[in-house]
């Protein structure tokens, strides 16, 4: 079998605070393999972005940091590598889509010139053959009258063409692995159709991997070969789509299942919640953070649970009280 394209291993990543040290990654690991597509989801302030973003080293300077693990891709270690190497991995290897298109596009520059100068950077082009490759980026994704687009700012587009623009200089380089964080956040229905697709056409096109982070299991359920759930900066379950759909273990899973809404009757509808709520960062347990949450009290706080492969690629944080 060939290696993963990215490979990571106990990662652990963090915060300098006025209260010290707080883990906002705990320890996780996981695979991505070439031109596959892994979900990972959980609620917010789970530690979602804060790995993602781990990978190409986006984090807060100099509060964020690395404190320990692996994070291996294409058999390049990432999490120990020079700014120099880190430069020609992102944007070029990986591509990386933001959350909010209006905060990572500059307010100031025309598009053009934001895609032109992630090409010079990377591919060495003239500025000629660096605009021409723009249009022909911003007409690959759906952009209308790409020509006159080139030539104006951010403000002036509408969110959906923000976010095509945040693609297109994502892919711009034709990457490897690209990564999407909540690439459809306050996009209407429709518009986030057609983001989604456009990243499924444009992975068929390259052959890329896409790691995809979302809150809404819909797209889990649509997009992704594989899926990842977080809980309070831990991996409490990790399995293929269809076998976490089909047979959740992990109490916490079910709870994210059971919430989505159901109309079980035209007239009403029928929403459940998960009880209690996420501990402070700063009380987080050694144990399993779940029972913390449902306020369980005894072993399960006291050491953390191990991790047991169930069945073939469905792994589990193993709590006796959270997984069946």
């Amino acid at each position: 079998m060939l290696d993963p394209l990215l490979q990571i291993r106990n990662l652990t990543t963090g915060f300098q605070t006025e209260s010290g040290l707080v883990c906002a990654v705990d320890s996780i690991s996981f695979d991505l393999d070439a031109g596959k597509t892994l979900g990972i989801v959980g609620e917010s302030g789970c530690g979602k972005t804060v790995a993602s973003m781990s990978i190409v080293d986006l984090l807060p300077k100099p509060a964020g940091q690395i404190w320990e693990g692996s994070i291996e891709f294409h058999g390049k270690e990432l999490a120990k590598a020079t700014e120099q190497t880190l430069r020609s991995v992102r944007g070029n290897e990986i591509g990386v889509i933001f959350q909010e298109p209006m905060a990572a596009l500059n307010p100031v520059h025309r598009i053009g010139k934001q895609i032109v100068e992630a090409l010079q950077l990377h591919r060495n082009l003239t500025t000629r053959d660096a605009l021409a490759r723009a249009v022909e980026l911003l007409d690959a994704v759906g952009i209308p009258v790409p020509e006159r687009r080139i030539t104006e700012y951010p403000h002036q587009l509408s969110g959906g063409m923000r976010q095509r623009v945040m693609i297109a200089i994502a892919l711009c380089c034709e990457p490897d692995l690209l990564i999407a964080d909540e690439p459809t956040t306050a996009l209407d229905v429709t518009v986030q159709a057609q983001i989604l697709n456009l990243i499924s056409k444009m992975q068929d096109d390259l052959g890329m991997a896409v790691l995809l982070i979302t809150h809404d299991l819909g797209v889990i359920a649509e997009q992704c070969d594989e899926v990842v759930v977080m809980y309070a900066g831990r991996i409490v379950e990790r399995a293929p789509v269809h076998s976490l759909f089909a047979s959740p273990r992990h109490a916490y899973t079910m709870g994210l299942l059971a919430s989505i809404p159901k109309l079980t009757n035209p007239r009403k509808s029928l929403l459940t919640t998960i009880p209690g709520q996420v501990a402070s960062i700063y009380e987080f347990v050694p144990g399993c953070r779940f029972c913390q949450r449902m306020e369980r009290s005894g072993p399960t706080l006291e050491k953390r649970p191990p991790y047991l492969e169930i069945t073939p690629g469905h792994w589990i944080e193993q709590c006796p009280e959270c997984t069946t």
